[in-house]
């Protein structure tokens, strides 16, 4: 009998404790923050740094009255004559991080079958499972790209084709005149693509839970894996639609448990980096193309370290929101239930029993003597 998504969260929370605090290992826990960074499964959120970057928009409430005369205050002004340069540095940070992305994309899919087998196995083993799970990672890479691409064009048509019915009937040029046509068209569109990112986010989310453990049990590619997913899920897709929306309100909570929490190590990096930059400017260092390049450097490692940082105090939903999918389809696709609770071994037979012999009879007594007389 499946079980709904309700009674799900017991087992998985109960899961994530023995994997991790039951069984401590400080090994696993590193890896883990690992994989789950490189799964993209960091749920770390919830911060507000909206009063910092106003506090920072604004000269006069940066404490710059507090600093010694002949203290450089202010932005540096770049100067006009590495415009060139400045925009040469650009196009290859444009460049560089589409590079990156496809790579982290690769990645990212390989990693997503690591994170499945490291919560199914309670053991997290990066280099084993990298080798065991690259050629489905690469056929989710695929269904990736795949769905990206498609899905830009989708966004592009949705987008496209009402600007240019509002260019063809002339309500861009005389937008006064088409005022209330456009409000009604701006809400039907605005409509358009909520409902676009919803699907697309469900889409993922499918993928990532239930699409996964199909192409990694039985070596489906994508297309096969998703006939398959919906073949499962068309018996009781209202179990799936509650799944959703509790994942919903879990993510929510997370993401603020969590994110209250990676404020520690984001402080542990933040405020070094902050100290460097005043003793930088107290050296009267300006910019140019080699200190804004040493400050992408520095400024990308210390980005890697708080990721990183979050990801450690991040491990416990890491791992939950994993086995919470795990038990709520493995109730529904049988390849997974057998692993997840497997058999017990069959006990060992018993030793045949041998039946008691019976004691060995007495020999016979001599005859006795017969009397003479």
């Amino acid at each position: 009998m499946s079980i709904s998504a309700v009674d799900c969260v017991q087992p998985a929370i109960r899961h994530a404790r023995e994997q991790l605090f039951t069984h401590f290992r400080w090994g696993q826990w590193s890896r883990l923050a690992l994989v789950g960074i490189l799964a993209a499964e960091l749920r770390a959120g919830g911060c507000n740094f909206g009063n910092f970057g106003q506090v920072m928009s604004h000269p006069q409430t940066r404490g710059d009255e507090f600093l010694p005369t002949g203290f450089p205050r202010g932005f540096p002004q770049v100067d006009p004559t590495h415009l060139s340069q400045f925009i040469g540095l650009i196009m290859a940070a444009i460049f560089v991080v589409m590079v990156v992305g496809f790579i982290f994309l690769y990645i990212s899919s390989v990693f997503r079958f690591i994170l499945f087998d490291s919560v199914l196995q309670r053991r997290c083993s990066i280099g084993e499972g990298w080798q065991r799970w690259r050629r489905a990672g690469g056929r989710f890479f695929l269904w990736q790209l795949v769905f990206q691409i498609s899905a830009g064009l989708l966004f592009l048509f949705l987008i496209g084709v009402p600007v240019a019915i509002a260019a063809a009937a002339g309500w861009i040029q005389n937008p006064q005149q088409a005022l209330g046509r456009m409000i009604v068209g701006g809400i039907l569109l605005l409509g358009l693509f909520i409902l676009f990112v919803v699907a697309a986010v469900v889409v993922q989310v499918l993928a990532r839970d239930f699409l996964v453990p199909i192409m990694a049990l039985e070596g489906l590619d994508f297309a096969d894996g998703w006939s398959r997913l919906l073949a499962i899920m068309r018996p009781e897709p209202g179990k799936y639609v509650v799944y959703l929306l509790l994942k919903l309100v879990l993510s929510i909570a997370a993401a603020i448990l969590f994110g209250i929490i990676a404020i520690f190590p984001a402080l542990a990096v933040i405020i070094p980096a902050v100290v460097l930059f005043l003793v930088g400017k107290a050296a009267g260092l300006g910019w140019n193309v080699t200190t804004i390049s040493l400050a992408v450097i520095l400024g990308t490692i210390l980005l890697l370290i708080l990721i990183y940082l979050i990801a450690l105090v991040s491990v416990p939903a890491t791992v939950f929101f994993p086995a919470y999918s795990i038990y709520f389809f493995a109730a529904r696709y049988p390849n997974l239930d057998s692993l997840l609770h497997p058999a017990p071994p069959p006990a060992a037979p018993a030793p045949p029993t041998v039946p008691e012999s019976s004691p060995p009879e007495p020999p016979p007594l001599p005859p006795s003597p017969e009397l003479i007389g």
